[in-house]
C-alpha cells in the first residue's frame, strides 16, 4: 500500500489531478505552471513533488531536490482529514492562520486572492483524496 507522498502515491495524486477537470482544465485556462512539494512540517524537505504545465500534472513522484514555487507542509493527520474532508475557504484561511497548514514556498495572500487559482488549489484536496483509493 502506498504511504502518504511517496513515489506510488504522487502518481495517484497526478492521476486524480489530471482527471478532476475543475482543476485541471481550470489551471490550464491561465497557463499555471509550477512545481509544488508536499511534506510533513518537521521535516527538512517535503516528502513528495509534481511538477504541473498548463494545469495538467506531467511528472510526480519523491521529492529530489526539484526547485520548488510552492512548498506546502502540514502534520499527517491533518492531510488525512483535508483527504477525507476537504477544507473550503475559510477552513483553508484558517489552516493557515493557525499554522495547520504551512507554506514554506509560495504565496498563499497572492494565490487565494486570485479566484483562478483559489478555486482549484481547494480542489486538489478532493484531488488527495482521490489518490489513495
Amino acid at each position: 500500500m502506498a504511504e502518504l507522498f511517496d513515489a506510488e502515491w504522487m502518481t495517484g495524486f497526478q492521476n486524480a489531478w489530471n482527471g478532476e477537470p475543475e482543476l485541471a482544465d481550470a489551471l490550464a485556462k491561465i497557463d499555471f505552471n509550477s512545481t509544488i512539494g508536499y511534506g510533513f512540517p518537521d521535516d527538512p524537505a517535503p516528502r513528495g513533488v509534481i511538477v504541473v504545465e498548463k494545469g495538467k500534472v506531467v511528472s510526480a513522484g519523491a521529492f529530489n531536490g526539484e526547485t520548488l514555487s510552492w512548498d506546502l507542509r502540514a502534520k499527517p493527520e491533518v492531510w488525512s482529514e483535508w483527504m477525507t474532508k476537504p477544507p473550503g475557504m475559510a477552513g483553508l484561511g484558517m489552516a493557515v492562520t493557525t499554522g495547520k497548514l504551512k507554506f514554506k514556498q509560495g504565496d498563499y495572500k497572492a494565490m487565494i486572492k486570485d479566484p483562478r487559482m483559489a478555486g482549484p488549489f481547494i480542489k486538489s484536496f478532493a484531488a488527495m483524496g482521490k489518490a489513495v483509493a
